[in-house]
């Protein structure tokens, strides 16, 4: 399980103690999701979020901690759009494969692009995450609950296909989902123009992983 900051006070925290505590947080994700957990040390994150490196240790324990914790803030909420997503869908009728990835792709895509900084620091971190191995048992308890939800999906709506064939879907959608959202400036690029808005960027990715899906478990 992710650790979580230290909570050792009896009594519930004042509200002074809690901006603190939100301000130490929301700098750990900037900083780790810029330089990643190596090129992070805990006087970084205090002179970010302009606090004494005491203070940072006092709320968020030692740097391991304050990183599962800063990975699993905001998991949950994210987690749940996806759910809530799958479930209102599936309530209109019946389902594609289409659906499924968009239920997936969609929160963190919309969250990302108008969430605010802080949001697009986190799903930088998500793909950080995701890219290394040392992270599996922190990314199997913040995300894996929720994606295996839609794993089923896909292996419901394509019975004949094996189940690691669905996961591979997903993967790799993952794969594309955070590509997209790290390194879109890198279309702007190439193309020598930046002309494509984040609606058309959706379409593209969902055009991509759909075709893709469908390729791989048809």
């Amino acid at each position: 399980m992710p650790l979580k900051p230290n909570e050792t006070r009896l009594r519930a925290p004042s509200a002074r103690s809690l901006e603190t505590r939100t301000r130490i947080v929301d700098a750990a994700e900037r900083l780790f999701a810029a330089r990643g957990y190596d090129g992070t040390s805990m006087r970084d994150i205090a002179t970010e979020a302009d606090v004494h490196v005491g203070l940072v240790s006092h709320h968020g324990g030692n740097k391991i901690a304050l990183f599962h914790y800063t990975v699993g803030r905001r998991a949950g909420e994210l987690s749940q759009r996806r759910v809530d997503a799958l479930e209102q869908m599936k309530a209109k009728g019946d389902l594609t494969v289409a659906d499924v990835l968009r239920c997936f792709v969609d929160p963190l895509l919309t969250l990302s692009q108008e969430g605010g900084p802080q949001w697009r620091a986190y799903a930088r971190l998500v793909a950080y995450v995701s890219a290394d191995d040392r992270w599996r048992t922190l990314a199997e308890v913040c995300f894996d609950p929720a994606a295996q939800k839609f794993v089923d999906e896909l292996v419901a709506l394509k019975p004949d296909r094996s189940r690691a064939l669905a996961a591979a879907t997903l993967v790799y959608t993952v794969s594309a989902l955070l590509a997209q959202i790290t390194s879109s400036w890198r279309i702007d690029a190439l193309a020598g123009e930046r002309s494509i808005r984040f609606q058309q960027h959706r379409k593209m990715l969902l055009d991509f992983c759909v075709a893709g899906a469908e390729r791989l478990l048809d």
